[in-house]
This record gives C-alpha cells, structure tokens and sequence, in this order.
C-alpha cells in the first residue's frame, strides 16, 4: 500500500481492523526525514543558536521514529509471527531493516550534539551522513512495511492492539515537543491534516490545537529556517 494523492478517498481497511495509523505516521517520517538534510545545510557556518534550533527538531524526530521501532520490535513481531505464520519472511525482513536503520539513528543521535553546540559545517557533515542512511533506510522499509505488514496487522491483531501503537508513540514523545509533533503529522497527511484530526482528536482538544498548538507549531516552523528566508 503506498500514500494516495491529494484529494484521493482512503484506502479501505482489508481486514476487520483499521491500522490506517501506521501510514499515517509513515507520511510523517517521509516528509519530516526527508526535508531534514536541507533544514541543516540551511545553517550558515558556526550558527551554533540556528543549529541548536534544528539539531533539537531532528532529536524530536529521531526520538519518534525509535519509539515507533521499539513499539514494533517489542509489540509486533513476535505476535505477527504466532498469529500470521505466513508472514514470517516479511517479518525477518523487518528486523533486519530496523536493525540496518537503527545503525544510522544511532550515528544522528551521536552526532547532534557537536553540530548543536558549535553550528560548523564540519559537524554538520557527520548529521547530513546520518540523514542520508535514515533516509535510504526509510524509502526501502516503510513501502515494504506498508505493503506486507499492515494487511496483516488488520487481519489477526485486535483494534486496542493496534491503538496501543499510537500511544506508545505519544508517550515517548519529548517534554514541550506534543504540538511541534503533532503539526508535523497533520502537514504530512494529503489535506493537510483536517481528515487525521476528525479521526483522532475529540472537539475539544481540535479546538486548543487551533488556537494553541496550531500557532505554536507555526513559530516552531518559522524558527527552523534560515534567518531572513
């Protein structure tokens, strides 16, 4: 399954379950990931300040994209493979994409800091070698994921199993950062996001994202760019 264009109705469920959420957190990890390489070499050299700025924001994301394959390494697997032996080939896979994408994670996690502190070119080259592998990884494991694994996942896992990977993912998510991540989910979808928060947030909780999280996140954008861009 891959993501529809705008304007283009949802895919149905193929099961009696919905894991729509994985995809649409996929949408979240292509989009944020993939413009990340650009929002580094926005950083003149030695702007340390602007560097810190976006060095935080791509923390965010590698924090995110952990939890979700710690979710999966922990929760997922081993249930797919008891409940859906067919699926045994694609799950052996997956870990082996996670363990491949973990490798460059890691290697952004370790190089953050030095760029954030310094904002050289120098350190940044390290951060930009890091994207380029979480990049590569992603554009091979989330259409596979898609294609081979959350059919599956609709089929033999309940809704509450399901639903349980969307909470992980918010309860990992760093102190002060819920808007910032949340206004990266809904720019990722194809309509911007109105369809995501009808599905999952109540009216209430809509109505402080527009009035609070939506400008939030507006300034969190703005902050990323280069000044005077």
């Amino acid at each position: 399954m891959t993501d529809r264009s705008p304007g283009e109705a949802p895919a149905p469920r193929r099961g009696p379950c919905d894991a729509s959420g994985m995809i649409e957190i996929h949408r979240m990890y292509r989009t944020s990931f993939g413009e990340a390489p650009s929002l580094v070499r926005g950083v003149a050299d030695g702007d340390a300040t602007h560097a810190d700025v976006v060095g935080d924001h791509l923390g965010m994301l590698s924090v995110s994209l952990h939890a979700h394959h710690e979710f999966e390494d922990d929760r997922l697997w081993d249930t797919l493979d008891e409940r859906a032996p067919a699926c045994a080939l694609h799950v052996g896979r997956m870990k082996e994409q996670h363990a491949a994408m973990l490798v460059h994670l890691r290697a952004l996690d370790g190089a953050l800091p030095a760029w954030r502190a310094s904002g050289r070119a120098t350190d940044a080259a390290a951060v930009l070698e890091a994207l380029d592998g979480v990049n590569a990884g992603l554009a091979v494991h989330l259409p596979d994921e898609e294609e081979h694994i959350v059919p599956a996942m609709e089929q033999v896992l309940t809704q509450r199993e399901i639903d349980e990977a969307g909470k992980h993912g918010r309860r990992a998510t760093p102190r002060g950062k819920t808007w910032q991540q949340l206004g990266e989910i809904l720019a990722a979808q194809p309509d911007g996001g109105d369809e995501w928060l009808r599905k999952h947030l109540p009216a209430p909780v809509r109505l402080v994202w527009r009035w609070v999280g939506r400008p939030r996140y507006a300034a969190s954008r703005a902050a990323l760019r280069a000044p005077g861009s």
